[in-house]
């Protein structure tokens, strides 16, 4: 017989021969700015100017480029306010800024804001609020807490500000009622996981925060709804908390930040974009070259948009929140707004609910009014299509 031959061995191993992988890589698409980019961005800069030239000066209420510029006439924009708050199905109270600044008003009505705190102060508030409570309970007298209110009847619209704050009504919680003992229990476990949590200096999301306890808690809204009661008692923002949730939000374009000490480049964030953190307090060092801010409801016109690289023939920032926006998202467009003070133009449905959204980016929302100052951007341009675009 002829003799076989045997595979030749590296170490005692016999050697496979298989074939290279292919190492195709798919190139960048390169998308130049459009050839009419300087007409169509013309208001979009004078605008921008005009945002800044008022950051910069004091005393300052008028902007340069009035709503006319942009097509947008009064009555729509009245309209718009009144579809959205027939959604909402209750009325607000209007009172205007200078009354509340002089106390004049007839029921002397003042507004509760809440401020940002950092670790420290949050935690001296919690022990603040469990002090009183020790002194009550060694005192044999049980105890009760003072909660600001935030039922519909507390809800104030300053014109001024355009946006809907928190009234300065309060309520009590006491632990010897049969009706608010089980709230007020709920209330002090809350108090105390948070402490916990803030004491760790970490994060987690009002799911967490629900199984930790949920034989007491039983439903989520119960431990959301004392959540927000904590904030307006300590005075901070629910994100001061450490509590935040699940992300929403999308951002795509020409923005770049430092995420919690890691560079985040929006342009380099493939197709879908990068998901706006709930940790707004980690971002810093946001910078941009973009002319203005797209706000798109739909999911679908952003992912076309950004799919298109729409960003680079007209440089914008694009974000949405996938309908309804979350807190995060109204977070993170406040602050990059009044960064870099560039226009913001909207892009939603010309129906009520459409304009809700768009009037909760503006105006704020009545879950969290006492944290407007922070969630709300003003002077938002609604690209649109309006009915009155029909006619033309």
């Amino acid at each position: 017989m002829p003799p076989t031959k045997k595979p030749r061995v590296s170490g005692g191993a016999a050697v496979a021969r298989t074939s290279k992988p292919s190492t195709t890589v798919t190139k960048k698409r390169v998308v130049k700015l459009a050839d009419d980019a300087d007409e169509v961005l013309a208001k979009c800069r004078s605008l921008r100017d005009a945002l800044r030239m008022k950051a910069s000066s004091t005393g300052d209420n008028d902007d340069d480029v009035s709503d006319d510029e942009w097509g947008i006439d009064e009555e729509e924009a009245d309209a718009k306010k009144e579809a959205a708050r027939k959604v909402d199905g209750s009325k607000t109270q209007q009172i205007r800024l200078s009354d509340l600044k002089s106390g004049t008003t007839a029921d002397g009505k003042a507004i509760v804001e809440v401020v940002e705190m950092n670790t420290t102060q949050v935690m001296e508030g919690i022990e603040n609020v469990a002090v009183k409570i020790a002194k009550q309970v060694l005192a044999k007298q049980g105890f009760q807490l003072e909660i600001p209110s935030r039922s519909a009847s507390n809800q104030v619209y300053v014109p001024e500000l355009d946006r809907i704050v928190l009234g300065d009504k309060t309520g009590t919680r006491s632990f010897l009622n049969v009706k608010e003992s089980r709230k007020s229990a709920i209330t002090t476990r809350v108090l105390q996981l948070l402490h916990a949590v803030l004491l760790k200096r970490i994060h987690i999301t009002k799911r967490d925060l629900f199984y930790t306890d949920v034989k007491l808690f039983v439903d989520q809204s119960e431990s959301d709804g004392v959540l927000d009661d904590v904030a307006t008692m300590i005075g901070c923002t629910r994100s001061n908390l450490h509590v935040v949730a699940s992300d929403k939000g999308l951002v795509v374009g020409r923005i770049s930040f430092f995420e919690d000490g890691d560079f985040i480049d929006c342009t380099k964030m493939g197709v879908g974009g990068k998901a706006i953190p709930p940790y707004i307090d980690k971002i810093e060092n946001i910078q941009s070259d973009a002319e203005f801010i797209l706000l798109v409801e739909k999911e679908a016109a952003y992912m076309r948009m950004a799919e298109d690289r729409f960003y680079q023939r007209y440089p914008c920032i694009v974000i949405t929140a996938k309908g309804q926006p979350d807190v995060a998202t109204r977070m993170f467009l406040s602050r990059i707004t009044s960064e870099l003070q560039i226009p913001v133009l909207a892009l939603v449905d010309s129906d009520p609910y459409g304009l809700k959204i768009l009037s909760v980016y503006m105006s704020g929302s009545k879950n969290m009014s006492y944290d407007s100052a922070s969630l709300t951007t003003p002077d938002i341009k609604w690209l649109g299509l309006r009915p009155s675009d029909l006619n033309r």
